[in-house]
């Protein structure tokens, strides 16, 4: 194509028209600008300084000049919910929902809003019933994931299984915990035993295939295979327990003193006693724990007598000293009412009144602690009951932590 050279007027008339353009905007903004109340950008001012109770102050002042800012709106809710203020959150977004002029997508934000109140609040009736109302609108993978939250919370565990569900149906997101969920099902089923045995094995299977698909952590291997050790016991079935609990020692060894106990009464139970506390010694001697450590010496106590058993406690305290370990001891001589021989820790001492001086101190770490909020317990928990985050117990007590 030729060029021809009446086209170079086209170049300044495009370059006017742009500056047109570019003036129209900015006097625009200027004047929009200036019919901004003062006390937005007082408001703003307060923000950035972390002056939020003053902030709030100026943009009610705002609001109550121009009730037609949504933006605001929405802002002030925030801020309210933020500072625990939730009646007052709640009114500002209901106080939107009743625009009948709102567009909808802003109502779709304000009903979103409200419902987070609501779960602030602790209304879960009205805050699912918020979160459904806004499932088929963009924001529904938010509205799942709290519905998640609320049906946990409810232990409702059906309801929170089938919202994973329907997660997992609009994006491929993980859900670490959809494991314990079947599991709490699985619980509730052997509870009821032997109306629901049937359904807590589809249950347990269930748990497996969500274990699966997330990589299995080892709470949830630990978990499965400890309620299937339950099953088992339901079913009259020795062999199977047995068989739950020592695959708790290859595939999440670090559980191992949370089945100790019951493990060694399986093997007892099959007359394998001695080779139950072989497998529990050899167990100790690659991993220790404190609760491990006090199966082990009662065991041995039983089947060796107490001086085979305070050999193996010397050698203990001595590789890890530990005032817990050596309340346990006490305690297990003291419930066989016998004093200190010569084969005790100290000939002819009383280990009354020593174990009353150790108990005294070892009681504040006879406990499990979340790593998540500290919550500290002495039975161990699978969902910290202090911030509900689960898997953030070890099974380690306080004692061996620090």
């Amino acid at each position: 194509m030729d060029f021809e050279p009446w086209w170079l007027i086209f170049v300044p008339v495009l370059f006017g028209l742009g500056w047109l353009a570019a003036r129209f905007d900015f006097r625009q903004m200027l004047s929009e600008t200036r019919n901004l109340p003062d006390s937005y950008f007082k408001g703003l001012n307060f923000l950035l300084n972390e002056q939020p109770d003053r902030a709030i102050d100026a943009f009610i002042e705002v609001a109550k000049l121009d009730p037609e800012t949504t933006e605001l709106h929405f802002a002030l809710g925030s801020l309210f919910r933020r500072r625990g203020e939730i009646e007052r959150a709640i009114r500002v977004h209901q106080s939107l929902l009743s625009r009948e002029d709102l567009p909808l997508g802003e109502r779709e934000n304000a009903q979103l809003e409200l419902a987070r109140d609501f779960l602030k609040a602790g209304m879960f009736d009205r805050a699912e019933m918020g979160f459904e109302a806004v499932l088929p609108t963009r924001h529904a993978l938010d509205a799942l994931r709290a519905l998640i939250r609320i049906h946990e919370s409810e232990h409702n565990w059906p309801r929170a299984i089938e919202a994973v569900q329907q997660l997992h149906a609009r994006v491929q997101e993980p859900v670490p915990q959809l494991a314990h969920y079947h599991c709490e099902q699985a619980c509730v089923f052997l509870e009821a035993h032997p109306a629901l045995i049937d359904e807590a094995d589809r249950a347990l299977d269930a748990a497996e295939n969500a274990a699966r698909q997330t990589g299995g952590s080892p709470a949830s291997v630990a978990r499965i295979h400890m309620l299937r050790a339950e099953w088992a016991v339901a079913q009259g079935d020795l062999e199977g327990q047995r068989a739950s609990l020592s695959a708790v020692l290859d595939r999440a060894p670090e559980f191992a003193g949370l089945i100790a106990q019951p493990l060694l009464e399986c093997f007892t139970a099959l007359g394998r006693a001695q080779e139950g506390l072989e497998l529990l010694l050899l167990q100790y001697r690659a991993q220790p724990t404190l609760d491990l450590f006090n199966v082990v010496f009662r065991a041995l106590r039983t089947q060796q007598g107490p001086a085979r058993a305070w050999v193996f406690a010397r050698e203990v305290l001595r590789a890890h000293p530990s005032l817990l370990g050596l309340d346990r001891l006490l305690e297990v001589e003291l419930a066989q009412g016998e004093s200190a021989t010569s084969d005790g820790l100290v000939p002819g001492a009383d280990l009354g009144l020593l174990r009353s001086l150790i108990h005294k101190h070892s009681q504040r770490l006879d406990r499990y602690a979340c790593s998540q909020c500290g919550f500290e317990a002495r039975r161990f928990y699978w969902q910290c009951p202090g911030c509900n985050v689960w898997e953030t117990y070890r099974p380690r007590r306080l004692e061996e932590l620090q």
